[in-house]
């Protein structure tokens, strides 16, 4: 077994375990009574859970690029879905090599391959197990992967690293990422642990897809105890941070691509034995955004050798080391394209929400392969039927310009109160954060709209425009800036 003597100095090793497409409070951690996470909830029982924390897009790649970079997703040059990095773009992992750092990814990769050099070594996972053909002669897909949880090389890339020197990892799960299949945990879960949210109908189709995505949450997590014990069988683990979120929300209707918080909140814990004070929740408001410029920080990178790098992002260190220590005012999201065209931005507190849908004359289709789910279908059907109530037909109708929420007394994200004169000042004061945030980091409404890859009602390929891999922005637009 090794001992703390093959931690070569102080700074810590830096692990980030990214879900793919878990809601932040789907995890016993959270709340949940049901979803078996016994390793996850053990992160939150030694480490620090975020109460507040909220990702920069509600879309799986511009989420994992936004992270690396430090950059909101519009000034990464990778907003839309399946748009690699640009080449020249700066990653924290590039700036942790140079630091001294071993840095290594494995599981999903979806980041293109100008940055693939940034990591030491790259176990990348297939995706096979949701990504369709392509073409006009694209047939069906068979939803099979070799690696179907995403997470098999985590272990794999822990044994093989270097000793003698710190290390980064980015370990991304293709969990609890569709298409779902029964056998991915034994035992499963049942139709009687699921607790459908008010959105959804509660039929027992909904139930069932609930179900399994709670059984890929469930494998997810089992890799995450794997982590934990070979942090632990390295001798490694009092001066590890392993930081758990998810790269957007739940992918289900009115989740997954929307800016509610079944789009963009995420679970958020960190465990650092060596730091961090076990069982203890902060209020503190983060954002994706910020873990570049606190990993930089805490690895000893000086702000002066960052070149631009992580500059959007705020540090939070100091809440790690005390978690009564506030650390945003604001939170912003982007929308873009995600197999539909959209655009929006929101702004958050720890109360309030503000969503600025740009394209309300579209309605808030949910992602493809949620389209083709158990939920959606059945929700088709109600809608045809006449029997979906109101409250659960927002993915069918065109929104409003402005949605004004207040969290604590709403939750669900149910009652819309942006004209309500009880709300008039809080309106105000998040239309003027928003406008501000806009303006420094030079955001912007395309010129052209992007076409839409699939039907919207049936979640089924369209061919002819649909192409894999999916020209770059740079390909598509001439720029990887405004278009």
């Amino acid at each position: 077994m090794a001992t703390p003597a093959d931690e070569p100095r102080a700074v810590p090793n830096l692990v980030l375990i990214i879900a793919d497409d878990m809601n932040w409070d789907d995890c016993g951690a959270y709340g949940h009574p049901a979803i078996r996470t016994p390793n996850i909830d053990r992160l939150a029982r030694e480490g620090l859970r975020f109460q507040h924390a909220y990702l920069t897009t509600n879309s799986c790649s511009p989420s994992r690029a936004s992270l690396l970079t430090g950059k909101y997703p519009h000034n990464t040059g990778a907003e839309q879905l399946h748009w690699p990095l640009p080449a020249g773009s700066q990653t924290m992992a590039e700036q942790l090599q140079r630091a001294g750092y071993y840095t290594a990814a494995a599981g999903k990769w979806h980041l293109g391959d100008a940055v693939r050099d940034h990591f030491d070594r790259v176990y990348e996972a297939s995706t096979a197990g949701f990504v369709l053909p392509s073409g006009e002669d694209g047939q069906p897909g068979k939803m099979i992967a070799a690696q179907p949880s995403g997470c098999e090389d985590w272990q794999r890339a822990l044994e093989e690293r270097p000793r003698d020197r710190p290390f980064f990892l980015w370990l991304a799960a293709l969990d609890p990422h569709r298409e779902y299949t029964d056998g991915a945990l034994d035992p499963p879960h049942t139709h009687d642990d699921v607790i459908v949210p008010p959105h959804l109908p509660d039929v027992p189709e909904v139930r069932e897809d609930l179900r399994l995505y709670y059984d890929e949450i469930g494998r997810l997590d089992g890799y995450v105890g794997k982590v934990l014990d070979v942090l632990k069988q390295q001798g490694v683990d009092e001066n590890t941070l392993v930081l758990f979120i998810s790269d957007n929300g739940r992918p289900f209707p009115r989740d997954k691509t929307t800016l509610y918080d079944g789009g963009i909140r995420t679970p958020w814990i960190v465990r650092w034995p060596r730091v961090v004070s076990a069982g203890q929740t902060t209020t503190a408001l983060v954002s994706a955004v910020d873990v570049a410029a606190t990993f930089l920080e805490l690895a000893g990178v000086d702000k002066t050798e960052r070149s631009g790098l992580a500059t959007s992002g705020r540090s939070f260190a100091a809440t790690l080391r005390d978690p009564a220590q506030p650390h945003r005012q604001y939170a912003f999201a982007e929308d873009h394209w995600h197999d539909y065209e959209d655009h929006g931005r929101s702004v958050m507190t720890q109360q309030f929400k503000l969503i600025r849908n740009d394209y309300p004359d579209l309605p808030p289709t949910p992602s493809a392969d949620a389209g083709r789910g158990l939920s959606w279908q059945a929700m088709l059907r109600l809608q045809r039927e006449g029997r979906l109530p109101t409250h659960q037909q927002t993915a069918f109708l065109p929104r409003s310009h402005w949605e004004l929420y207040d969290l604590q007394r709403d939750p669900g994200e149910l009652h819309n109160v942006f004209d309500d004169p009880a709300y008039r000042s809080t309106r105000q004061r998040l239309q003027q954060a928003l406008k501000q945030w806009s303006t420094e980091t030079s955001d912007y409404i395309p010129s052209v709209r992007t076409p839409d890859e699939f039907d919207r009602a049936t979640g089924e390929p369209d061919h002819s425009v649909r192409v894999r891999p999916r020209p770059s922005k740079q390909e598509m637009f001439g720029t990887t800036g405004k278009y």
